[in-house]
C-alpha cells in the first residue's frame, strides 16, 4: 500500500470470548441460538478496507468491530495517540494492511507497541487472529521474528507458492494482490505455508495466520491508494497503474471467491487448533 510522506515514498501502499471454546464453523453461518461471536477488524488507514475478508466473516455470522489507528486527516503524520482494546472481548482479530513499516517509529510512533501486545495477547489466550501485509509484518514482530527492507517491492498480481506441510493448507497458489517494500522474517516455531521471491508469504503459529499479500484488495481499495501516491510509486517502480486497477477489475469475482476461501480455511485449519 503506497505513502506519500516524501520521505518515505519508497514505502508500501491492510464474539464474545465467554462462548467457551466455541468457534462457528468454517463453511457456514453461526447457528442460530448460539450467542454472538464478534470479530475485532483493525484498519491502521482510512484507505484500507477489509473488504471481502470483512464481507465473508458477516456471511459466517460474526458482527463486526472495525477500529481506525490513523484517521483520515492525520495519513501524512501518523504518530497518533490509540489505546488498543482487550482483543480477548472478540472471538477473532483481523488486522489489515498499512502504508508505513513496523520498524519505522519516527513514523508510527508509539502506537505500534500498543498493537503488538495486543496481537500478543490473543495469541496467549487462542484469539483466532488473521494478519494482513503490514499486520503480518507486526504479528511476526510481535512473536520473536522481525521486519527487515526487502531486496525489491512487489506491486501488483504476484505468484505465491504454497509450501510446507503436505496436503491442502490455508493458502492456495498465487497470483495474489502485493503492494510491499518489506518482508518478514518467521517468528520462533511458526510454520511457513507459503513463500514468492523475495521470502516468506505466509505463516502460521497456533491460531494465528500471516499473509504478505492483500487478499482483502478490491478495485476501490486499489483506488484510494492509487489517489494517496500510489500511482506514482508504481510508475516510478515501472508498474502501470491503469493495469493494476483493469487487471483487479477483470478479477473482481475471482478475488472475492479466493479471499472467501482463505477465510474458511483460516478458520477451519488455523483458528481450531
Amino acid at each position: 500500500m503506497p505513502i506519500t510522506r516524501a520521505d518515505h515514498q519508497d514505502r508500501p501502499g491492510p464474539g464474545r470470548a465467554g462462548v467457551s471454546g466455541w468457534k462457528p464453523a468454517a463453511a457456514g453461518p453461526v447457528e442460530k441460538g448460539r450467542l454472538t461471536v464478534r470479530a475485532l477488524v483493525i484498519r491502521h488507514d482510512h484507505a484500507s478496507q477489509s473488504g471481502p475478508v470483512g464481507e465473508r466473516l458477516t456471511q459466517l455470522g460474526y458482527d463486526i468491530d472495525e477500529l481506525l489507528v490513523v484517521p483520515e486527516g492525520r495519513h501524512h503524520a501518523p504518530a497518533v495517540d490509540f489505546t488498543f482494546p482487550d482483543p480477548t472481548a472478540h472471538d477473532a482479530v483481523v488486522v489489515l494492511g498499512a502504508p508505513w513499516s513496523v520498524y519505522d517509529r519516527a513514523a508510527v510512533g508509539p502506537w505500534i507497541d500498543g498493537e503488538l501486545e495486543l496481537l500478543r495477547t490473543a495469541h496467549a489466550a487462542g484469539i483466532p487472529t488473521l494478519a494482513i501485509c503490514f499486520g503480518a509484518q507486526a504479528l511476526a514482530t510481535a512473536l520473536g521474528g522481525s521486519v527487515e527492507r526487502s531486496p525489491r517491492p512487489e506491486i501488483g498480481w504476484t505468484s505465491v507458492d504454497p509450501v510446507g506441510p503436505e496436503g491442502p493448507g490455508p493458502v492456495v497458489a498465487g497470483p495474489w494482490f502485493q503492494w510491499h517494500f518489506d518482508r518478514f522474517t518467521l517468528p520462533p516455531g511458526a510454520v511457513e505455508l507459503a513463500r514468492g521471491t523475495v521470502g516468506p508469504q505466509a505463516f502460521r503459529s497456533g491460531p494465528a495466520l500471516g499473509v504478505q499479500f492483500h487478499p482483502e484488495i478490491t478495485e476501490a481499495t486499489l483506488l484510494s491508494w492509487l489517489d494517496l501516491g500510489g500511482r506514482r510509486q508504481a510508475t516510478d517502480h515501472g508498474v502501470d497503474p491503469d493495469r493494476l486497477l483493469a487487471e483487479t477489475r477483470a478479477s473482481r469475482e475471482e478475488t472475492r471467491r479466493r479471499a472467501h476461501g482463505l477465510v474458511d480455511a483460516f478458520l477451519a485449519q488455523v483458528a481450531r487448533s
